[in-house]
């Protein structure tokens, strides 16, 4: 008997968005959040009979600034700087972080003589000092101070995007959703490079599980779900010009540069497709860099200017570990586009690392992590958020029976070349 599978390209005109997050942090997150950082002895609490952050009071350029000195691990330093800041409104117990994070021009004043430590801070000045600390630079161009919330979202830094006044708790939230993140260009994070330098217990960080060696289904949204980005492919010019997709599918990026991966046949016969973001920014795809129909594999390139002319510095990205050390039952988790619905992460287990199917070339991962149609070309991820496969159809009589094509084509592909244009491979591939 025959068995019968669907490659999961949406060919549907329906591009419903999801709906954004709100711009505060709930409640719970703030505690959370202030907990973790009152725990490894990032924040303090207000002295009196009862411990209290006070979340829901306003943030301060002061709050903010001296949170970031915490964090940069970098306290001993400031106090040595000998607190010279050029500010003649900064009180003495300021001084040394105020001018230590200005000496690393991670934080300026809002004058020449003033840096107003008691006025409220702003969500893209908040941002704007992180980055910086992180090693990326407004003045080369890596992001704009007015954008600056927005490019923190888009990099995966913060888990929504935040605007105006910050409460401490959201501060908070913000610092807390940092410890995670990479420096720029480095594979070290915030809170291991606050390990090593004997700032923060590794036995505390442990104990609130933030080292742990795989990661819950939220950690995995939280943490890649800006790497992954929805495809509207148009075979047509109308249907280009019309806003009407001839198919909706997936492509996650696996390089700040905007290389990114999705299936072949999610691009197949396509003239025109763009990329758009969770944070809603679409981009338009420039070239292949590498396919394969009978793998259904394809490198694509992005473009680093968005279809409304703004020019982002880099992406979010996914690391890729391919299928060599999989296994039956171990945890893997999809992130894709169903349905043109916007991003969704479903959890499952491999139900078998090497299945032969006639459709592909090379084995797939068979998996019950749950994907539909538009969500081929989506990531599968172990346990440690790693790339193992692309999610790239299902049996249609089976129920949790998903295939995902490996990965590892694209980890060993040679993507130095020009690659071709959509034209180019609809020319090739099927002689238009």
């Amino acid at each position: 008997m025959t068995k019968r599978f669907l490659a999961l390209a949406c060919a549907m005109a329906l591009t419903a968005a999801a709906a954004s997050p709100s711009a505060l942090a709930l409640s719970g997150e703030a505690s959370r959040a202030g907990d973790t950082l009152y725990t490894l002895g990032l924040v303090k609490g207000t002295t009196g009979s009862e411990y209290s952050l006070e979340l829901e009071a306003p943030a301060t350029r002061g709050t903010a600034v001296t949170m970031l000195v915490r964090l940069a691990g970098a306290e001993d330093d400031a106090a040595r700087s000998g607190g010279q800041t050029g500010f003649r409104d900064v009180p003495a117990w300021l001084k040394n972080a105020v001018g230590y994070a200005a000496g690393q021009k991670w934080t300026t004043g809002v004058t020449a003589t003033e840096f107003r430590p008691q006025d409220p801070v702003t969500a893209n000045a908040w941002c704007t000092f992180l980055l910086r600390m992180l090693g990326y630079s407004d003045s080369e161009g890596d992001f704009a101070v007015t954008d600056a919330a927005v490019f923190a979202r888009h990099i995966g830094l913060t888990e929504v995007t935040y605007s105006g006044e910050l409460s401490r708790g959201e501060l908070f939230d913000i610092a807390c959703d940092a410890l995670k993140f990479h420096y720029k260009d480095s594979q070290e994070t915030v809170l291991s490079r606050l390990i090593s330098e004997g700032t923060v217990s590794r036995a505390a960080a442990n104990a609130l599980g933030l080292m742990p060696t795989e990661l819950t289904a939220r950690q995995v949204a939280d943490r890649y779900s800006a790497a992954v980005f929805r495809l509207d492919c148009y075979e047509i010019a109308d249907w280009k010009n019309a806003e009407k997709p001839s198919a909706n599918a997936t492509g996650f990026f696996i390089d700040g540069s905007g290389i990114a991966v999705t299936n072949y046949h999610s691009i197949d016969a396509a003239l025109f497709v763009k990329a758009t973001l969770s944070t809603g920014e679409s981009y338009p795809v420039e070239r292949v860099l590498y396919y394969d129909p009978q793998i259904d594999i394809a490198v694509i390139q992005v473009s680093r200017t968005s279809l409304d002319g703004e020019t982002t510095s880099t992406f979010a990205s996914v690391e890729m570990a391919g299928t060599a050390d999989i296994r039956t039952g171990d945890v893997v988790y999809a992130i894709s586009n169903p349905l043109g619905l916007g991003l969704f992460v479903s959890q499952g287990i491999i139900s078998d690392p090497s299945r032969k199917v006639e459709r592909y070339a090379l084995p797939c991962v068979l998996n019950t992590a749950d994907i539909s149609m538009g969500s081929s070309g989506g990531a599968l991820l172990n346990a440690y958020g790693q790339v193992i496969g692309v999610t790239a159809g299902a049996y249609s009589s089976g129920n949790s029976m998903y295939l995902a094509v490996p990965v590892d084509p694209a980890m060993t592909a040679d993507l130095t070349g020009e690659g071709w244009t959509l034209a180019e491979v609809d020319e090739m591939e099927n002689g238009r």
